[in-house]
């Protein structure tokens, strides 16, 4: 006998069809209630940095190290190039002014001041030579002189007289012709051997200032090559404290070549790294600080180098303003705040992780019942090593979230838990 099967209301493919329906009801109204509202997420505040905004004293530096140095160094280079033929002190020696360093050895300088005092001495023994071969020639045209002279008198006494005698008729006109030609003859010898003898006198004086003056450069020369040679020789400049020795016996060494430097012990100061950054803020007279043996010591840039070295930084001298530390030695390396700015008052926040997400543009402000914080935007200007100076969004005694946010992507509020 037939029995009637009832249909089956809820049948497998009807109940997916509805739970595929529901998901997708309930995907759509999540996506809108999250893109209709903000965003949350539940933190824990033990995990959380909350910092208090306050308005105090504030002024920029930066953390710089610096190496203690010697006030003033004097650097030591071979002033000619030789073979190092004997030291007479070691690296870390305390001078004198005068005292002998090394020595050094240079057979072609030494053959050329040998040379050049050679030819010194030739040119010394050419001119006394040439001063006696003038003075004999002075001597004999002299001499000549007096001959001439002493015959133009005689031919002008007798010219004279015949000249008289002539005017008497006492002497007929031949004879008398005679005497006035001799007596013309005589007097332009003797006008030509004057002559002569002024123009030889000036050539003589002429040629002994040219010999003068040879000999006297060479004599300068010799003198500069006998510094030369005596350069091979290095002493202490003044005095002070031998470092940074570098030479060795039997080696050789080029002209202008760094053999040492010498440390006056007349002071100290601290040269300073700076990140190349800051080149454009730094200047001399700029004032800085540091702790030593519990106190604090200041100094201040006097010196700045602009050159940019290949690690990105530049260096500035700084001198001690007041009493230096007792105690401190040359290499020692200080933890130096510089200060880029007067201190001033100013709104402040502490520094933190935040930074690194927000670049200081917004931050989580707290609620003023502690349990929630929001987004807020917010401006910052100078910073310490410690703060950021607010200049926008946040006033004294707010509180804010200043530890990172690197897991919170675009969460706009943060549910605070205890």
């Amino acid at each position: 006998m037939d029995r009637k099967i009832e249909k089956k209301t809820w049948n497998n493919k009807k109940i997916l069809t509805i739970a595929g329906i529901t998901g997708i009801i309930l995907l759509i109204g999540g996506s809108i209630y999250l893109t209709s509202g903000k965003s949350k997420l539940d933190v824990d505040t033990e995990r959380l940095t909350i910092s208090t905004i306050t308005k105090g004293p504030f002024q920029e530096f930066i953390p710089v190290n610096g190496v203690v140095m010697p006030l003033t160094t004097i650097f030591l280079d071979a002033s000619e190039g030789g073979v190092v033929e004997e030291k007479y002190v070691e690296d870390g020696a305390n001078l004198k002014k005068g005292d002998r360093i090394l020595r050094m050895s240079n057979t072609d300088l030494e053959l050329t001041l040998a040379n050049q005092e050679t030819a010194v001495y030739a040119e010394q023994t050419q001119m006394q030579i040439s001063h006696n071969n003038a003075q004999q020639n002075t001597i004999s045209k002299l001499n000549t002189m007096a001959d001439v002279e002493n015959a133009f008198k005689e031919a002008e006494r007798i010219y004279k007289l015949d000249k008289h005698l002539y005017d008497q008729k006492a002497i007929g006109q031949q004879e008398y012709q005679s005497a006035k030609n001799t007596y013309d003859y005589q007097l332009n010898r003797y006008k030509l051997a004057k002559q002569i003898l002024s123009q030889d006198t000036a050539l003589v004086k002429q040629q002994a200032s040219q010999s003068q003056e040879q000999y006297a450069h060479m004599k300068t020369t010799l003198e500069l090559m006998r510094k030369k040679v005596a350069g091979l020789v290095l002493v202490a400049p003044t005095d002070g404290q031998l470092t940074s020795m570098d030479a060795e016996v039997g080696q050789s060494k080029n002209k202008g070549e760094h053999l040492g430097q010498i440390d006056v012990q007349s002071g100290f100061k601290v040269r300073v790294d700076i990140d190349e950054h800051y080149l454009s803020r730094i200047y001399t007279g700029l004032k800085g600080d540091f702790q030593f043996a519990d106190q604090t010591y200041n100094l201040v840039i006097k010196k700045v180098y602009t050159q940019v070295k290949t690690t990105g930084s530049f260096q500035v001298d700084m001198q001690f303003v007041g009493k230096v530390p007792t105690g401190i030695r040359k290499g020692q390396t200080l933890q130096v705040r510089l200060a880029l700015s007067d201190q001033m008052q100013a709104v402040l926040v502490p520094k933190g992780g935040f930074f690194q997400q927000t670049g200081g543009n917004w931050i989580f402000k707290v609620s003023e019942d502690g349990t929630k914080a929001y987004k807020v935007n917010i401006q910052l200007g100078r910073q310490s090593p410690d703060y950021f100076v607010v200049t926008e969004g946040l006033n004294p005694g707010d509180k804010v979230i200043t530890s990172s946010y690197e897991t919170y992507g675009d969460i706009q509020e943060l549910v605070l838990k205890k």
